[in-house]
């Protein structure tokens, strides 16, 4: 079922430095086509891309007050009460990552120091068309409320021309999302990079879309933040002996399940184990909804492999440096101080990639395709901005003066050497 590897042929397949081809060259195209004509055009082409891409154009594109109270008469209580905890969880454990403003005083003559500020507006992009997410409206929204972004704008198509989906109406208003748009795709992300007649601009675009959502995030950043171009999820879980090897196959199948380019990565000091998984595989595939989009991902993009120590586990998880990482062996707590890069961990057999997708509490947007090496998930500190300052008297000045000049002379900036001359007393 998934495709078991000699270490080499593993390495060579799934480790190789060349970066994969992840955006279409017309794809990227339409992309910039759309972009520019919005931003040249406003209101009257995002009308227009709406139409086109979408079917139908709603009467109105921001959701009203009154939509989103209907949309809570729409989700069953079990439903929202689940949404609820799960947005208890995120605020709780992003809470703790926020910080103060930090003031150094050197001596009496020197203060330096860093101003933490939030963004000022942020928006949202929510995939709403034939699946929709509220579990990542809690996850990018709630973390910029908690950093004090004063409007979080999320957008997301209408699914039937006219209305959102209720849940993510409820998720957003769970969240404290403060304006909701009816607008998906490219046209989406280009109306929040540059603004509209309709749509304000804003400073940073968080939040997971297809191809086309990904290619125009990757057009409009440098006039607008965004938080990272992702590519297919990925699971890779270090197994041993103690692995139950049902827990191990539905935790394959959970993360291929979402398309058929999901890769899953099984790495196991047990010989046996592979086996076992792959005849739990058989048996839980075959009676999964998106069986052959599971199963193409399983065959096609995913591999295990059998290693001799538990060192040498981690030494090749940490080389594909996974956007989850599972860890289903005996004592799993003991083995943190092993790993490198990964985006976010999932210690012991109790422990599913699912409970971070949904509701632990740790953000599920995470790097992908490596990335993880130099890159780490949403957080609070993606919605600050970190100003230094620095202050210095007279005296400090004079102290520092001879090292500046030396320093600036030496790289013929001249002009740099002048403005702390200028200011020495004779």
């Amino acid at each position: 079922m998934i495709p078991e590897y000699q270490l080499d042929a593993f390495s060579n397949t799934f480790l190789s430095k060349k970066k994969a081809e992840t955006q279409n060259m017309a794809v990227l195209q339409t992309a910039r086509e759309v972009i520019v004509d919005i931003r040249k055009n406003g209101d009257q082409a995002l009308h227009h891309y709406i139409e086109k891409f979408d079917g139908v154009l709603p009467n109105q594109l921001v959701v009203s007050a009154d939509e989103r109270k209907e949309a809570w008469d729409q989700v069953d209580d079990k439903t929202i009460e689940s949404l609820k905890q799960a947005a208890n969880n995120i605020r709780k454990f992003h809470q703790k990552q926020l910080q103060s403003s930090r003031f150094m005083h050197m001596d009496e003559n020197i203060v330096s120091g860093q101003l933490f500020r939030p963004i000022e507006k942020v928006g949202i992009y929510v995939p709403g068309g034939t699946a929709c997410y509220p579990s990542s409206v809690l996850m990018n929204a709630i973390p910029a409320i908690l950093a004090g972004v004063e409007e979080v704008i999320m957008v997301t198509p209408a699914r039937n021309g006219e209305s959102i989906a209720p849940i993510l109406s409820v998720a957003a208003d769970i969240a404290g999302v403060t304006t909701i748009f009816k607008i998906g795709g490219i046209q989406a992300i280009a109306a929040l990079a540059y603004g509209t007649e309709t749509v304000p601009s804003v400073d940073k675009i968080v939040g997971p879309g297809n191809a086309y959502v990904a290619a125009a995030k990757s057009l409009v950043f440098g006039d607008v933040g965004i938080d990272m171009i992702a590519g297919p999820s990925e699971v890779a879980i270090i197994a041993d002996d103690t692995a139950e090897p049902s827990f191990v196959a539905a935790d394959l199948i959970a993360q291929s399940e979402h398309d058929e380019n999901a890769r899953s990565f099984l790495i196991t000091t047990s010989a046996s184990l592979i086996g076992k998984v792959n005849a739990e595989l058989e048996k839980q595939c075959a009676v999964l909804p998106r069986q052959s989009i599971a199963e193409a991902s399983l065959k096609n993009k995913s591999g295990s492999v059998q290693v001799t120590t538990i060192e040498e586990a981690f030494r090749l998880a940490n080389q594909l440096a996974p956007e989850h990482l599972e860890i289903q062996v005996e004592n799993p707590l003991s083995f943190l101080g092993y790993i490198k890069n990964a985006g976010s961990v999932f210690l012991g057999n109790y422990t599913p990639e699912a409970l971070g997708d949904y509701y632990a509490g740790p953000n599920h947007v995470l790097p992908t395709s490596g990335t993880a090496r130099f890159s780490s998930g949403l957080s609070v500190d993606d919605f600050i901005k970190k100003t230094t300052f620095l202050y210095y008297s007279d005296k400090a000045l004079q102290d520092a003066a001879q090292h500046v000049i030396t320093i600036a002379e030496e790289e013929q900036l001249v002009g740099h050497a002048r403005a702390v001359e200028k200011r020495l007393k004779n």
